[in-house]
């Protein structure tokens, strides 16, 4: 299986402090993969890193062969990237926004049109697509958010608490979307601080804490190997500091 994301001695320093020490992990084709740590282990700032959205201090990244140091630009055009806390533009309708974002993503007028027909099957809100955002529920707006992040099916999909805040019924449609791209050949870089959900998703694990990857295999592999009942219990038994 081909590495869609390649990760190698990733670091990121801001002054004299070591946000991210030199880690290493990859992501094959239509797998799901979490990055999960406490608060301020590091993962916003890879996520970023791998978004193109802040620069590394040193290391690689390469996104299907494609470096995103030395040729970022390129790089954009085989991701997407969901951040946590993400605007909308609350005077739009949800379809006039997909509108926006499609012609963000290409010029091509035939694939803005294919890029948000495909984007309201994702989010399916019916006919409140053509209601403002402003009116839109929480978990609305996070459909409208994830069907724009994956209406161009890029090769990576990187989402960041994805499912945050959510209510359960709203949550599982979200994951069951995610799964769905994923087998159609979207590979997912996931991070949430839900354990339930990531069991629930993931084809393999990295734990970040403090900056460095402290473990990573697939949820049986590591429960295995700590002799623990669910993804919790390995987290606790890994003594994250």
């Amino acid at each position: 299986m081909a590495n869609i994301l390649e990760v190698k001695n990733l670091r990121k320093n801001y002054g004299n402090f070591e946000a991210v020490k030199g880690i290493d992990f990859e992501i094959g084709q239509n797998e799901i993969f979490a990055l999960i740590g406490p608060n301020g282990a590091g993962k916003s700032t890879t996520l970023k890193m791998i978004g193109t959205i802040l620069q590394p201090t040193g290391g690689e990244i390469y996104i299907d062969g494609v470096s995103v140091i030395k040729n970022p630009d390129e790089a954009r055009k085989k991701i997407s990237y969901l951040p946590e806390e993400v605007g909308a533009y609350k005077n739009l309708t949800g379809r006039g926004y997909l509108k926006l974002m499609a012609g963000l993503y290409t010029d091509n007028k035939k694939l803005q049109i294919e890029f948000v027909e495909r984007a309201i099957e994702i989010c399916n809100l019916k006919k409140r697509i053509d209601d403002k955002l402003g009116a839109y529920s929480k978990g609305m707006v996070r459909k409208v958010m994830l069907a724009r992040a994956l209406m161009s099916e890029p090769k990576l999909a990187i989402l960041d608490e994805a499912t945050s805040g959510l209510d359960v019924i709203n949550a599982i449609e979200i994951r069951n979307i995610i799964i769905d791209y994923a087998k159609r050949g979207t590979t997912v870089l996931v991070s949430s601080h839900n354990m339930l959900e990531i069991e629930y998703l993931s084809n393999k694990i990295g734990i970040i804490d403090q900056g460095k990857i402290v473990e990573n295999g697939t949820v049986g592999e590591l429960k295995s190997k700590y002799k623990a009942n669910n993804l919790e219990e390995v987290f606790l038994k890994i003594k994250i500091k």
